[in-house]
């Protein structure tokens, strides 16, 4: 059977991380099955989570005496007990790539991507090579090469999710944290083909002008003292009653419900103790800032703080909903939809302590892209 090297992270019981390249032996390839080649796939916030669960990195340091590269880290103590589903567990990481179809099963679905560059989903592309569903591959515009394609599932569906769920709860607005990221420039132009009005929060002067370079007209710098006026005038003028929040951490999800209510109550008629009956909804999505998430009530009962993720909501959406935002994706894939690296990076170079510094970094335009054959 063929074999590819894999990139996986385990919790030990010692209480370490450790995370290898290891040699695997692929699966059997089923009738519904393709063997792809993986050429590209990126670093992106949730495959950071996976590689270094709650370690301390200040701590990483290789180890010398095996055969391919492999790391490790402690974890704290009172950060175990949150491990303890993974405790011992070999995970492959990477949540999506793009590459070349080696070789398929039998089915017409399998057989019809023979050949074919795709982009894929499904965990475990930190490998050379990957077997999986086809129904987990999308087959790229021919001549698209793997790179422009490694993106195109979690940021684009993510930024498309974000818009239906706005739909199917009624609002008509949206608020995005972190938002001059490759995903909050694609929900930017994403917004500005569909006529919605979308708040843009960002941390820094910097990142709002590149926001406000692509056309953004609601950019609101959280690092501003004049901040939760600014955000307050914003979501009076569109009427934003969905965020959706990236930082997941501290007070930012409790300011931003102050300001929904501070605006919606400029055109209440009449006081009440209870606050406004216009809901009100934050949904956490990420974590960059691993703080606890510290809600200040002052906008009223009529609100809620949730999770939100990917997969759970596309399931929710339906499988032919599912399919039309694949396919408006592959439509757009050069343009709405086009992802940007700062870096490209082998394998071995995931583990090497100066690079995990520079992506662990999840700036604004520090995002890389792992070449798993290189």
């Amino acid at each position: 059977m063929p074999s590819t090297l894999q990139l996986t992270s385990t919790v030990l019981p010692s209480g370490q991380l450790e995370i290898a390249l290891v040699h695997q032996t692929l699966p059997p390839l089923g009738d519904h099955d393709v063997r792809v080649e993986v050429q590209a796939t990126p670093i992106n916030p949730s495959d950071i989570g996976l590689l270094f669960g709650a370690a301390d990195l200040s701590t990483l340091r290789a180890i010398s005496d095996r055969p391919l590269p492999t790391i490790t880290a402690d974890i704290p103590d009172q950060a175990m007990a949150g491990m303890a589903g993974r405790l011992g567990q070999s995970l492959p990481v990477g949540n999506e790539g793009a590459g070349r179809v080696v070789q398929a099963g039998a089915a017409p679905e399998a057989q019809a991507l023979l050949g074919r560059t795709v982009a894929m989903v499904g965990g475990g592309m930190y490998a050379q090579q990957r077997v999986l569903p086809a129904s987990q591959c999308l087959a790229l515009p021919d001549g698209t090469p793997a790179a422009d394609g490694a993106s195109c599932f979690i940021n684009p569906l993510t930024a498309l999710g974000m818009v239906e769920t706005m739909r199917r709860e009624g609002h008509k607005a949206l608020i995005h944290t972190a938002a001059a990221s490759n995903l909050g420039q694609m929900l930017n132009r994403i917004c500005q083909q569909d006529g919605i009005e979308l708040v843009n929060i960002v941390r820094q002067p910097a990142q709002a002008k590149i926001l406000r370079d692509l056309g953004a007209r609601h950019v609101c710098d959280s690092s501003s003292p004049s901040f939760e006026t600014e955000l307050t005038e914003a979501l009076a003028q569109t009427g934003a009653t969905l965020a959706f929040d990236a930082t997941g951490g501290g007070t930012l999800a409790s300011q931003i419900l102050s300001c929904m209510e501070s605006a919606i109550q400029r055109e209440a008629k009449e006081y009440s103790r209870y606050g406004s009956n216009t809901h009100k909804q934050v949904y956490l999505y990420g974590n960059l800032n691993l703080a606890p998430t510290e809600i200040r009530r002052s906008f009223g009962m009529a609100w809620g703080v949730g999770g939100w993720l990917l997969f759970p909501s596309l399931n929710r959406f339906g499988a032919e909903r599912t399919q039309a935002l694949k396919q408006r994706v592959m439509n757009e894939l050069h343009t709405t939809f086009a992802s940007h690296y700062s870096q490209t990076i082998s394998l071995p170079d995931v583990l090497k302590t100066q690079t995990i510094a520079a992506y662990t970094q999840r700036t604004t335009s520090g995002k890389f892209l792992i070449k798993p054959n290189q």
